[in-house]
């Protein structure tokens, strides 16, 4: 009895606990779910929703989380005056999630196999969303499709399937889903490399087939997979902070020795919001 009066003490203290009035306010961009021609019910509704994981990761700093939902302008059934400029004053960052396929459209190529296709309409949005977020000074943040959407944004290219159109390439996705890992190796010098001072041999999780391919502009390379080079941190040389790890930080569970610590990523991105970075 004595350990579990000890257990539900702490969470009334947890519970007890309140968030500071300047708490940060952190978006994230959806994943978008779109209706099914044969759906019904839910399924036939174009649904807006969070990766769990990504969603708990941001806010075990005590952090505010508001997915960012699609700006309907023309919208004939609930016409809005809000912009995604909007969210970008009213919220401190933005965190691009993983997903769909960048679709090749976006940067300017045919899908070279149909199911490669992507979300062109999520890609559309999300790319406003870093263009004003970043205008706003507010930082950004990608993980895996976020870092290639990062770097599309900026007028770069993907390759549309590791596997095929890299020689020699290890495989980046598997059935073990969050569990696949490889290892990274960082750019000497980097914010990166600093950041994990002494960190020899990184492995990180690998959920992926499409990479960076033309670097975007002033962008730059700060983490490649080893051993085949693949593209595996961007980072933003201009003014303010643009990140992406082609990694999920957010399935880097405490503790795991496995696996990069994703602690210093999100502090980083953290104090960047609070204006330090």
């Amino acid at each position: 009895m004595i350990p579990l009066r000890r257990a539900a003490h702490s969470l009334r203290r947890a519970l007890s606990r309140k968030v500071s009035p300047d708490a940060l306010k952190i978006g994230v961009s959806p994943r978008l779910f779109h209706p099914r021609p044969e759906g019904k019910g839910i399924q036939s509704k174009t649904l807006q929703y969070l990766e769990q994981s990504v969603a708990h990761w941001v806010m075990s700093r005590d952090v505010l989380v508001f997915m960012v939902p699609t700006v309907a302008k023309d919208s004939l059934i609930h016409p809005s005056n809000i912009r995604v400029a909007d969210y970008a004053r009213v919220l401190d960052g933005l965190v691009l999630q993983g997903g769909s396929d960048v679709s090749p459209l976006t940067y300017g190529e045919e899908p070279l196999n149909q199911a490669w296709a992507g979300d062109r309409l999520r890609d559309v949005y999300e790319i406003e969303l870093v263009h004003e977020f970043v205008e706003a000074g507010k930082p950004v943040l990608g993980i895996c499709r976020g870092a290639q959407l990062i770097n599309v944004a900026f007028g770069g290219t993907l390759f549309q399937d590791v596997t095929t159109q890299i020689a020699e390439a290890q495989e980046h996705v598997t059935d073990d889903y969050e569990k696949h890992r490889h290892g990274i190796r960082f750019e000497p010098g980097s914010r990166l490399a600093r950041l994990y001072r002494g960190v020899e041999r990184p492995r990180v999780t690998s959920i992926h087939h499409q990479s960076v391919k033309a670097l975007g502009r002033g962008l730059r390379v700060e983490a490649w997979s080893e051993p085949d080079g693949v593209v595996e941190a961007i980072r933003g040389s201009g003014k303010g902070y643009v990140f992406g790890v082609q990694w999920h930080p957010e399935f880097h569970y405490p503790g795991d020795g496995d696996s990069l610590d994703s602690a210093p990523i999100l502090e980083e991105f953290l104090e960047a919001a609070r204006g330090g970075a």
